[in-house]
Protein backbone atom coordinates (compact mmCIF):
# COMPACT_ATOMS: atom_id res chain seq x y z
CA UNK A 1 0.00 0.00 0.00
CA UNK A 2 1.19 3.50 -0.66
CA UNK A 3 1.92 6.42 1.68
CA UNK A 4 -0.73 8.44 -0.30
CA UNK A 5 -3.55 5.26 -0.57
CA UNK A 6 -2.80 5.32 3.25
CA UNK A 7 -3.15 8.87 4.04
CA UNK A 8 -6.32 8.84 2.19
CA UNK A 9 -7.95 5.45 4.31
CA UNK A 10 -7.15 6.97 7.17
CA UNK A 11 -8.50 10.65 6.69
CA UNK A 12 -11.70 8.97 5.67
CA UNK A 13 -11.81 7.08 8.83
CA UNK A 14 -11.34 10.45 10.37
CA UNK A 15 -13.99 11.91 8.48
CA UNK A 16 -16.33 8.96 9.63
CA UNK A 17 -15.88 8.88 13.07
CA UNK A 18 -15.81 13.01 13.33
CA UNK A 19 -19.75 12.29 11.77
CA UNK A 20 -20.68 9.83 14.27
CA UNK A 21 -19.13 11.84 16.99
CA UNK A 22 -21.17 14.98 15.68
CA UNK A 23 -24.45 12.93 15.39
CA UNK A 24 -23.91 11.74 18.69
CA UNK A 25 -23.63 14.77 20.22
CA UNK A 26 -26.60 16.23 18.74
CA UNK A 27 -28.91 12.90 19.87
CA UNK A 28 -27.38 13.83 23.30
CA UNK A 29 -28.78 17.59 22.93
CA UNK A 30 -31.69 17.34 20.68
CA UNK A 31 -32.89 14.02 20.18
CA UNK A 32 -32.44 12.46 17.17
CA UNK A 33 -34.96 10.28 15.68
CA UNK A 34 -32.97 8.41 13.60
CA UNK A 35 -31.46 4.79 13.89
CA UNK A 36 -27.89 3.06 14.24
CA UNK A 37 -27.95 1.99 10.20
CA UNK A 38 -29.01 5.04 9.14
CA UNK A 39 -26.57 6.96 10.99
CA UNK A 40 -23.58 4.31 9.83
CA UNK A 41 -24.81 4.28 6.39
CA UNK A 42 -24.09 7.96 6.61
CA UNK A 43 -20.81 7.85 8.40
CA UNK A 44 -19.99 5.42 5.58
CA UNK A 45 -20.42 7.41 2.56
CA UNK A 46 -18.74 10.36 4.65
CA UNK A 47 -15.72 8.19 4.68
CA UNK A 48 -15.82 7.26 1.22
CA UNK A 49 -16.07 10.22 0.15
CA UNK A 50 -13.10 12.10 2.48
CA UNK A 51 -11.37 9.21 1.12
CA UNK A 52 -11.97 10.08 -2.43
CA UNK A 53 -10.93 13.47 -2.21
CA UNK A 54 -8.30 13.19 -0.16
CA UNK A 55 -6.47 10.73 -2.85
CA UNK A 56 -7.80 13.25 -5.60
CA UNK A 57 -6.77 16.31 -4.41
CA UNK A 58 -3.74 15.22 -2.42
CA UNK A 59 -0.87 16.05 -4.97
CA UNK A 60 -2.68 19.38 -5.16
CA UNK A 61 -2.15 21.02 -1.95
CA UNK A 62 1.31 20.09 -0.62
CA UNK A 63 1.64 16.00 -0.66
CA UNK A 64 5.38 16.68 -1.95
CA UNK A 65 7.05 13.05 -2.76
CA UNK A 66 4.32 11.39 -2.30
CA UNK A 67 2.49 10.97 -5.36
Amino acid sequence: MTPRTKSSLLWGLVGALAFLVLAQGYDLIVGLDVGFAARFGVAAVVGVAAAGLTHRLSPRFGAKGRT
